[in-house]
């Protein structure tokens, strides 16, 4: 079984990202890692879980029902409340790497670490299975080697979409600022500049649906390689499902 690193913030991060490929690893016998900053167990975004603040759109925006049910079991894991803080990550010390998403102020402190960039940069090059989902895609991008270029060149990815990340925010501007808007750039056109080309980022079908356990289909995901991408929370079963099956494949 693989040992995978999980880095998150302290606080802000996506619960349905974090929790529910967790659930899915911890539940085929891998053993999850998790880091953050300071070694303190972080704090999911209370308004993904609550819907507090998101009016008539909390059904659509906040976690649903499994996403609640998973981020409560990991609350009371151990290796969550027990995590490394990111100065004692080790890169070699794991065999894939999780990158989870979030979008709420919080997650700066993740998105701009060159610790995690340098760790992500020796797993693309030892080819070791990684996977980013939504804003995690970010960290990807922002991993450069020694040519100055990003991991993901070469790379097709998929993370969240212009369409999905402006519409969030034109929803909910008038009332939660730039809640929405982690930066003045949106996700997709940061990962676009990184790619080798243009077209390597792949958007996906229009999307509104969350995924299931039992409705993986409903989800999108692109894998490339040892490189496994996804866009928002509602690809979440899907993209847990296929890094269990490419770790599988991985350890043959």
């Amino acid at each position: 079984m693989a040992t995978v690193l999980v880095p998150l913030p302290n606080s802000d991060f996506d619960p349905t990202e974090a929790a529910v490929p967790w659930k899915i690893l911890t539940s085929q016998g891998h053993a999850v890692v998790f880091a953050t900053p300071d070694g303190r167990a972080g704090l999911a975004d209370q308004r993904m879980l609550t819907g507090r603040g998101l009016g008539i759109l909390a059904p659509m925006f906040r976690a649903d029902a499994n996403g609640q049910q998973a981020y409560r079991e990991l609350e009371k894991s151990r290796e969550f409340r027990e995590p490394l803080r990111y100065d004692e990550i080790r890169a070699a010390n794991f065999d894939a790497v999780i990158l989870p998403g979030g979008h709420a102020p919080g997650m700066k402190p993740y998105l701009e670490s060159e610790l995690l960039q340098a760790t992500v940069v020796e797993a693309f090059q030892s080819e070791k299975p990684v996977a980013a989902i939504c804003h995690g895609v970010l960290v990807a991008a922002r991993s450069r080697s020694r040519s100055g270029r990003s991991v993901l060149y070469g790379k097709r990815t998929t993370a969240l979409p212009k369409n999905m990340e402006l519409t969030a925010w034109a929803l909910t501007c008038a009332w939660l600022g730039d809640y929405y808007r982690t930066y003045p750039t949106t996700v997709e056109d940061e990962v676009r500049e990184a790619l080798a080309r243009p077209q390597d980022f792949i958007r996906g079908p229009i999307s509104v649906r969350r995924d299931t356990s039992a409705n993986v289909s409903a989800g999108f995901s692109v894998l490339d390689g040892q490189y496994l991408s996804a866009r928002w929370p509602g690809d979440a079963h899907r993209f847990g499902s296929e890094f269990a099956e490419l770790l599988r494949v991985s350890a043959r």
